[in-house]
């Protein structure tokens, strides 16, 4: 018989790999390794939706910094995390910070901060962010007892690397320490279209449903849509306007020929597209297109020249 071992997350090969990676880029400190895929973990009864399987999708940093710098650096990453949810369309106001009692820690951390965030159902970890100080690259190192490793370590005798850095100035080898965020992205993602979905009422019994996300986020990022789908010539001018946009490699840019405006507007509003364009019988006049807002609903007109800029802004900024 044999065994196959599943990783219960990603950052093993970051650990292991960190001479080389060392060796390759001549790295100095600070730097980081990131990395996302799958992770596992053994869950005797999996339940709860996407928060206790046994499969799922992972993403973490290893950020590498000096001894002495790490609380500091703990703190900014925290911060940073959370930026970058707000950046994603989850707002402060959704999320809580959970500061982890030292009793509660795991061996390897010295402080931990979960990012919480509110799903109807209740608070559910979203990230967290460890200090794992010098414990994983003190493990794996070899010549242990040349180095200065804080953390309680076990003897490794196995190892054929030295899992430090060299200060150029001293030629001292340090065991740097490392700040982990480490993040689910199944949960992630659920608490992105959670903070985007939105059921708007218009009035006279009327509601229309708004898959808000951030453009840069949006499977679609414009309908390119001819007002009547049987005109040759505005078929032709949307077609051309689609394959141009798409030479700015900014994502998929849609061509949709239904033939009926509005409920194009519905459709692109519910699978989150940002921008709707419009080929009507005032473009074969003056070259102009209408844009529609998927958030805001407002109309405008600009110049066919000028739609490549404006969508850079909308998706990139």
């Amino acid at each position: 018989e044999s065994f196959a071992y599943l990783r219960p997350e990603t950052a093993q090969h970051i650990f292991t790999n960190f001479k080389n990676v060392v060796d390759s880029t001549s790295k100095h400190l600070p730097f980081g390794i990131a990395q996302i895929g799958k992770a596992f973990r053994n869950e005797i009864t999996p339940r709860n939706f996407i928060f206790r399987v046994r499969e799922f999708e992972q993403m973490e940093l290893e950020f590498f910094v000096k001894p002495g710098t790490d609380e500091d650096w703990h703190k900014l990453w925290v911060e940073a995390r959370l930026d970058w949810w707000s950046e994603q369309g989850v707002e402060r106001d959704s999320l809580e910070l959970y500061h982890v009692p030292s009793d509660e820690l795991a061996h390897y951390s010295k402080a931990t901060v979960d990012i919480m965030y509110k799903f109807p159902h209740g608070l559910e970890e979203l990230e967290g962010i460890a200090n794992r100080t010098d414990f994983d690259l003190g493990s794996h190192s070899k010549n242990q007892e040349e180095l200065d490793i804080q953390s309680i370590v076990k003897e490794n005798n196995e190892s054929n690397a030295r899992l430090a850095i060299q200060d150029q100035e001293t030629k001292k080898w340090t065991v740097p320490y490392v700040i982990e965020p480490s993040a689910g992205v199944d949960r992630g993602v659920l608490a992105i279209l959670n903070e985007a979905y939105k059921v708007e009422d218009l009035g006279e019994g009327k509601s229309r449903t708004v898959l808000a996300l951030k453009p840069h986020l949006s499977p679609i990022k414009a309908a390119v849509i001819p007002l009547k789908k049987n005109h040759e010539g505005l078929v032709g001018i949307a077609s051309d306007i689609k394959k141009e946009l798409q030479k700015l490699r900014l994502g998929r840019i849609l061509f949709e020929n239904s033939g009926n405006i509005g409920k194009s507007y519905r459709r692109h509003d519910e699978i989150g597209t940002p921008l709707c364009i419009t080929v009507d019988f005032e473009t074969l006049d003056d070259d102009s297109v209408t844009i529609r807002d998927r958030d805001t609903m407002e109309q405008s007109r600009i110049k066919i020249s000028e739609l490549g800029g404006y969508l850079e802004g909308l998706i990139i900024n």
